[in-house]
């Protein structure tokens, strides 16, 4: 089974709220989740991750989307990627 970290997707049209969530890829973007590990709510630009869930996620193998990938940096569960020049 191939586990990612990824938003799902809540709240009314053109008020989104996203719940980081652990789940298997071939599952729907709203289907059945494995695990909640935080939200994001790009209107109020709140951002609520449990720190320990995904540290514990991404040693077990998870593999975070992109945007999800750039949210745990900005929440310090990931270090920034080094480019070459650094």
């Amino acid at each position: 089974m191939a586990v990612k970290m990824r938003l799902t997707r809540l709240g009314d049209k053109k008020a989104p709220f996203y719940r980081v969530v652990v789940i298997d890829s071939h599952k729907s973007r709203d289907g059945q989740y494995v695990d909640l590990v935080g939200t994001y709510d790009p209107i109020k630009d709140a951002l609520n991750i449990n720190v320990e869930k995904a540290k514990k996620w991404i040693s077990c193998g998870v593999q975070p989307t992109e945007t999800v990938k750039s949210l745990l940096v900005r929440s310090g569960v990931v270090e920034p990627k080094k480019t070459k020049g650094e």
